[in-house]
């Protein structure tokens, strides 16, 4: 039989690869209901540009766009960047390591470390160190209403500035999330709403009116759900997303829907226990950007070396990676600035933009990977003639690395559990459009899984796939 298959899915590996083995590395998919060749094809993920500003060798503990600037923590200070990358020293705080929590009223930036508040006034370039009747150890942000909400270590408590003013703020002015006696780990101001995620439950609560306080906990309205990663909690497709856990165990990544959440599972619950065979989840970190049309939710699991990207466009995950090793992708931090979304490295101070045309990250080259589904016959062997592979080609870059671009494959033929030689074939150089990818005489098995991988820094672009295979009587 000689077919075109849809051969390459939106899965991700089971935990038995006998099950499934698919993964996508650095590839997602771009799925359309008005199919030409295909109505899935798989693109490259965006690099990461030369870095448009660098703060030397450790990295940055937070970064907030306010108006034409973005403001960036780094170690014990604060600075001003412009789009071209110039920097204003803005003011000095007490810590130099950890993630701090920002936020913008429209006329102040405000930092806060877990020890203390920091208040930034643009249009003075004052900076102040927030004392005065806030409670101690403040450790997060969010602004809402005229109000810089505050929320502190170790405590269910959150307060409430002055209107207009992240500076000033009354003893009386308080709250505790109520619903149990856990401690908060991140207060986030969504569609109106200030919503308290807790260790173990996450309240909503509403702006009142009421001379007193003004917010009030929305009744009824309580998950069940707290967050198992501060750091992981970001706006996410008009809603927000994080890492969450409730009591009966076991950590997903979810997503609120109104008073609800809705796991984030892809198109199989493969991602979740994946993330679930790893040692520590507590440090995980994520952010959000548009892509062409497409939502995405990257999220890093610094311990255990991961990065995994969510699109909701396709429902499904692919894995990130940054160099050829297998380690995890170098952003960290991301906020959007000018139409262009800026990342923080999680190694050193580089702030890059996330680039659809960058072809490595930062100059260091990445993988693009695509595991398929199985090819099998429950009975009878199958004979692999050939595999076309309808990649874009002519793609070879003018010298160096990349001008003559080849693509890998690798053959399984005991469902996953082992690999064959590598088998090589070019992708064209610059300009030869015409080059065809076709692996011949593939041999003979039950189960074929393939792999293909293109490590140069070209543009990658697969639309589908066809073979030429026989049953054997």
């Amino acid at each position: 039989m000689r077919q075109i298959i849809p051969l390459f899915g939106l899965g991700t590996k089971n935990k038995s690869v006998t099950v499934s083995a698919q993964s996508r590395i650095n590839v997602y998919a771009d799925v359309t209901s008005d199919a030409d060749k295909s109505n899935v094809c798989f693109l490259g993920c965006p690099g990461l540009s030369a870095p448009l500003v660098s703060f030397g060798e450790t990295p940055v503990r937070g970064m907030i766009k306010a108006g034409d600037f973005f403001y960036v923590v780094h170690r014990g200070t604060m600075w001003k960047v412009n789009n071209a990358g110039d920097t204003t020293l803005c003011g000095v705080i007490a810590t130099t390591a950890g993630r701090v929590a920002m936020s913008y009223n429209g006329l102040q930036v405000s930092v806060a470390d877990g020890q203390g508040m920091y208040v930034y006034t643009v249009a003075t370039a004052a900076f102040t160190q927030v004392s005065s009747a806030l409670m101690a150890n403040p450790m997060d942000l969010t602004y809402q209403d005229h109000y810089t909400i505050a929320a502190f270590t170790n405590s269910g408590m959150f307060q409430l500035s002055a209107i207009d003013d992240s500076t000033t703020f009354d003893a009386l002015d308080f709250a505790s999330a109520e619903s149990d006696p856990d401690n908060l780990v991140r207060v986030i101001s969504d569609h109106g709403e200030l919503v308290l995620f807790g260790q173990q439950t996450t309240e909503f609560w509403g702006n009142t009116g009421a001379l007193a306080f003004p917010y009030a906990n929305q009744r009824g309205s309580t998950l069940e759900f707290g967050l198992a990663a501060p750091w992981s909690l970001v706006k996410y497709n008009d809603s927000l997303a994080g890492l969450m856990k409730n009591k009966m165990g076991q950590v997903q990544v979810m997503m609120l829907a109104g008073h609800n959440l809705q796991p984030l599972e892809g198109r199989d619950s493969n991602f979740t226990l994946a993330i679930n065979s790893y040692a520590t989840v507590s440090d995980a970190t994520a952010f959000g950007y548009m892509l062409g049309g497409h939502p995405m939710l990257q999220i890093n699991f610094p311990t255990a070396g991961k990065s995994w990207l969510f699109d909701s466009k396709s429902n499904s995950w692919s894995e990130l990676q940054s160099g050829l090793s297998g380690g995890r992708h170098r952003a960290e931090i991301g906020i959007e600035f000018q139409n262009k979304t800026i990342v923080s490295d999680y190694e050193n101070g580089n702030i890059y933009v996330l680039d659809q045309d960058a072809l490595t990250d930062n100059g260091m080259q990445r993988p693009y990977e695509l595991t398929a589904r199985h090819f099998f016959s429950n009975y009878n062997r199958v004979t692999v003639n050939s595999l076309k592979l309808d990649f874009e080609t002519g793609v070879g870059l003018v010298d160096g690395q990349g001008s003559d671009p080849q693509v890998m494959l690798q053959i399984s033929r005991d469902n996953g559990h082992t690999w064959g030689a590598e088998l090589w074939m070019p992708l064209g150089k610059m300009g030869k459009y015409r080059t065809e990818v076709i692996w011949t005489r593939l041999g003979i098995g039950r189960d074929f899984i393939f792999r293909v991988r293109i490590t140069d820094p070209v543009r990658f672009s697969l639309t589908g796939a066809a073979i030429d295979a026989e049953v054997m009587q």
